[in-house]
């Protein structure tokens, strides 16, 4: 999907399917994307995308984790493109041996058609913890709002003056963690309350809390946080 032109309606929601090596269910990445404007895959997200039955408007990657299958997609959608021709969705290759993560890119390729939409992303947790963080680290200086959607839990990323009210049952278990060097957070509706608590970044104070009340709200006054409700 190329850069919207004057008259196109614009784009405020974009859905990232990453190319989680453990990626999340079919439904995880419907939900995902069910209200989104456009959507992203990156790498193996295409087989994740496909494998959902939901339509891609941009890949970006090298193609080296995508199934032989995806590859094909990608390669097809190359060749339309290049004839003048319309493709099944655009592409963004990159080089195999680049110095930034697929996902910096994604995040680049996202701005610069779209500027700053809100992000929802699924996909991305999954099977190793080093990517993990890393994605944690790019998705914390993204201002216009992340949600994260997966087969086990929802979660946001806050910035300061901004707040959350997870949809989940009581009893279900809450995490949040500190991703800037210091955050102020404040907890209501849950076990263990807090009331504009300064937390150090990566701080373990916010782990496994418990959902007591049914519109639980977790605030964040300063700096950045990540926070999940777990089914």
């Amino acid at each position: 999907m190329p850069s919207p032109c004057a008259g196109e309606p614009r784009v405020r929601r974009v859905a990232v399917v990453g190319g989680s090596p453990e990626p999340s269910g079919a439904s995880a990445v419907r939900r995902a994307v069910r209200d989104a404007d456009a959507v992203v895959a990156v790498d193996r997200g295409l087989d994740a995308a496909r494998a959902a039955g939901v339509p891609v408007d941009l890949f970006c990657g090298d193609a080296d984790s995508v199934s032989a299958e995806g590859a094909a997609a990608v390669r097809a959608a190359e060749r339309a493109r290049d004839a003048g021709e319309r493709a099944a969705f655009d592409v963004e290759r990159y080089d195999p041996h680049k110095d930034f993560t697929d996902l910096s890119l994604v995040l680049r390729a996202v701005r610069e058609r779209w500027g700053d939409p809100a992000l929802v992303c699924t996909c991305l947790s999954g099977g190793n913890p080093d990517h993990l963080l890393g994605v944690l680290g790019r998705l914390a200086g993204w201002e216009g709002g992340v949600e994260l959607a997966e087969d086990g839990f929802d979660g946001r990323i806050l910035h300061g003056g901004s707040s959350w009210r997870p949809e989940a049952p009581v009893g279900s278990r809450f995490s949040f963690i500190p991703l800037s060097g210091e955050a102020v957070v404040s907890e209501r509706g849950f076990r263990w309350e807090l009331d504009r608590r300064r937390v150090e970044l990566l701080s373990d104070l916010g782990i496994s809390n418990v959902i007591e009340e049914a519109s639980p709200t977790i605030a964040c006054h300063e700096g950045t946080i990540a926070c999940w409700a777990f089914r």
